[in-house]
C-alpha cells in the first residue's frame, strides 16, 4: 500500500521537479550572463585577477545584481517570511495579506456583477445587443490606462485605500464570469425547457430549477479565471495608488531602491498566492460539480 502510494506520488511529482530543476539551472545561467559585465568592470577597476569560477561565484553574490541568483531570492523570502513580525511592513506575509484582501473583495464583487449582467442579458435580448458589445470592448482598454483614472475619480468622491483597488480588481474579474455565465444559462436543452413549460413553470422557477444548475459547469471554471485576473488587477492597482502595503507596493519599493531580490521575492510570492487561490477555487469546483461528474461516469 505504501509502495504504491509512493509510486503514484512520484509519477505526479517528477514532471514538476524536472521542470523546476531546468528553470533553476537556466536562472543561474542567466544570472551569470546578465551580471558578468558588472563584475568584470569591478574586477578590472580594482585590478583583480580572476578565474572563471571566481567570476561565476561573484555574479551569484552581488549586493545589487541585475538578476539575483535563486539562492539570493530564497534568502530574501526566508528573511521576510520567517524572521520579520507578521504585522511589520518588512514582512512579505503582511504584504501578501493586504493583496489577498483586495483580490478577494474585487473577486466577490466581480463575480456578483458578472452573474447579474449575465442574467439580464439572457432574459432581455435588447441588453444583449446593447450591453454585451460594450462589455467586450471594455476589456480592450489596458488596465494600466484605467487605473489612474479610477484612482482620481474615487479620490474626488472621498474613497481611498481598499475601494479603488478592489474596483480595479473587480473590473478584470467580471468579464470572464459574464461571458461564461451567459453561455451557461443558455445551455439548458430544448427538451428540459419544454418539459418545464408543460408543467406551467414560471420564469423564476425555470431559472432556479433549470438554468442556474445548468450554468454551474460553465460558471465554476470562469471563477478560476476570474480570481487569477483579480489578483493581477489588485497588484496593478497598488502601483499608481502609491500604496504603502501590498505586493504591488513591495515591487515598487524594490524598483525604487534597486533591490532586485526584493522584486523577485514579491513576484514569486504573487505567483504562490495565485496558485493558492486557484487551488481553492479548483477544490470548490470539484465539490460543486461532483454530481455532474458522477452522472457522466
Amino acid at each position: 500500500m505504501t509502495d504504491s502510494w509512493l509510486r503514484l506520488l512520484w509519477v505526479k511529482l517528477w514532471p514538476v521537479l524536472t521542470v523546476l530543476t531546468a528553470v533553476v539551472a537556466l536562472w543561474y545561467a542567466a544570472a551569470v550572463g546578465l551580471n558578468a559585465a558588472q563584475v568584470k568592470e569591478r574586477f578590472t577597476r580594482d585590478k583583480i585577477d580572476y578565474s572563471a569560477s571566481e567570476l561565476i561565484e561573484a555574479t551569484w553574490s552581488m549586493k545589487r545584481p541585475l538578476l539575483p541568483a535563486p539562492h539570493q531570492v530564497g534568502a530574501d523570502m526566508f528573511r521576510t517570511i520567517f524572521e520579520e513580525p507578521v504585522n511589520s511592513p518588512q514582512s512579505l506575509i503582511y504584504h501578501t495579506g493586504v493583496t489577498s484582501v483586495t483580490t478577494l473583495t474585487g473577486f466577490v464583487l466581480g463575480a456578483l456583477l458578472g452573474i447579474f449582467l449575465a442574467v439580464l442579458i439572457v432574459h432581455f435580448r435588447t441588453l444583449e445587443r446593447g450591453v454585451l458589445p460594450w462589455i467586450i470592448a471594455s476589456q480592450a482598454v489596458p488596465i494600466l490606462a484605467i487605473a489612474p483614472i479610477v484612482i482620481v475619480i474615487f479620490g474626488n468622491l472621498g474613497f481611498s485605500g481598499l475601494a479603488p483597488k478592489a474596483f480595479i480588481s473587480m473590473y478584470l474579474c467580471f468579464f470572464p464570469v459574464t461571458v461564461a455565465m451567459v453561455q451557461g444559462l443558455r445551455s439548458a436543452g430544448v427538451f428540459e425547457r419544454e418539459l418545464l413549460h408543460t408543467y406551467a413553470a414560471t420564469q423564476p422557477q425555470a431559472f432556479w430549477r433549470l438554468r442556474l444548475p445548468a450554468s454551474l459547469p460553465f460558471l465554476m471554471p470562469s471563477l478560476r479565471v476570474g480570481i487569477a485576473a483579480g489578483l493581477v488587477g489588485a497588484i496593478v492597482a497598488e502601483l499608481p495608488t502609491g500604496a504603502q502595503a501590498g505586493l504591488g507596493a513591495r515591487l515598487l519599493a524594490g524598483s525604487y531602491y534597486g533591490n532586485t531580490a526584493q522584486i523577485w521575492s514579491a513576484l514569486l510570492m504573487a505567483a504562490a498566492l495565485g496558485l493558492a487561490l486557484n487551488g481553492i477555487m479548483a477544490a470548490l469546483e470539484s465539490y460543486v460539480l461532483r454530481p455532474w461528474r458522477t452522472v457522466a461516469r
